[in-house]
């Protein structure tokens, strides 16, 4: 549920394997959500290098081509996906008994170095959609003794300025607010704008009207759906899925940016044609 929620907010994300044991099963789990999010760049970090002996190092060599054919299978460029490797751990260490250590100092605080170069290089950085009404789906929720409520998430597109008014909206009736407050990684803001994770303060609104997955948006910009068709894909068994056919009418878990509600299948079509059921690996 945190990983669905999660991706889907991702402009890129680190794959950590352990280099000892190589891909797991929620390895092919993590890609596979990924890419059915949308997440189009990964980087690989092989971790734990520490714990391989200097006699068995072909082992990091056959894990990088296993992953590489891995992240293939999944449609990802897999031979050239950045894989780094290194140890977490030794480089944390080094950091926590040298804070001023530098680059070229220690091999494994060099990994997390040559890890973060990757991502810069690797993940180019999104055009932000600033230009289009703000939306925000709310993650958590909580209240400033004095102040009010807050309501954090990371905005999805548009800005937002102190003064502001916002509707919000799903779950339940639509109410009407005013922002008298905006804060980023503990640092107060006059604006916001989309790819901020933010923390927003919200005039007249306790705690209990907001929930997560309901979003903030520009008054007039959206309207709550409770029915919708989408394209899916079934997952088959090997890839985490069910092993047995979905009939119509059956009440599946529904993941919608930050929220998740229980539902219900009305129909299934299939290049057109109404069928009664569909089969793990289908594409309906």
């Amino acid at each position: 549920k945190n990983m669905i929620t999660g991706a889907a907010q991702m402009d890129g994300a680190i794959l950590v394997v352990s280099a000892v044991d190589g891909a797991m099963p929620q390895t092919r789990e993590h890609i596979l959500l990924a890419r059915q999010v949308g997440v189009q760049k990964l980087v690989v970090f092989l971790n734990k290098a520490d714990q391989v002996q200097v006699s068995d190092l072909e082992i990091i060599e056959l894990v990088d081509l296993e992953l590489r054919d891995l992240l293939s299978s999944y449609g990802y460029p897999g031979d050239d996906i950045p894989i780094i490797v290194g140890s977490a751990l030794l480089a944390l260490e080094a950091v926590t008994t040298n804070p001023k250590i530098k680059k070229g100092e220690n091999k494994w605080v060099d990994s997390i170095f040559d890890l973060m170069k990757a991502v810069d290089d690797y993940i180019p950085t999104p055009e932000r959609e600033i230009d289009k009404p703000f939306l925000m789906a709310i993650e958590d929720v909580f209240s400033i003794t004095g102040r009010g409520t807050v309501a954090t998430g990371r905005i999805e597109r548009g800005m937002i300025g102190i003064g502001d008014t916002v509707e919000l909206v799903g779950l339940a009736e639509t109410k009407t607010t005013t922002v008298t407050g905006l804060e980023m990684f503990q640092k107060t803001l006059d604006k916001g704008m989309a790819g901020d994770n933010i923390g927003i303060l919200l005039r007249g609104i306790q705690k209990l009207d907001v929930v997560r997955g309901m979003v903030l948006s520009k008054p007039g910009s959206i309207n709550p759906h409770t029915k919708f068709e989408a394209e899916v894909y079934i997952l088959t068994k090997n890839e985490g899925g069910r092993h047995t056919s979905i009939f119509k009418g059956y009440r599946p878990q529904f993941y919608v940016r930050t929220t998740d509600v229980t539902g219900q299948i009305s129909k299934f079509l299939s290049e057109g044609e109404e069928i009664d059921m569909v089969m793990p690996g289908d594409n309906v």
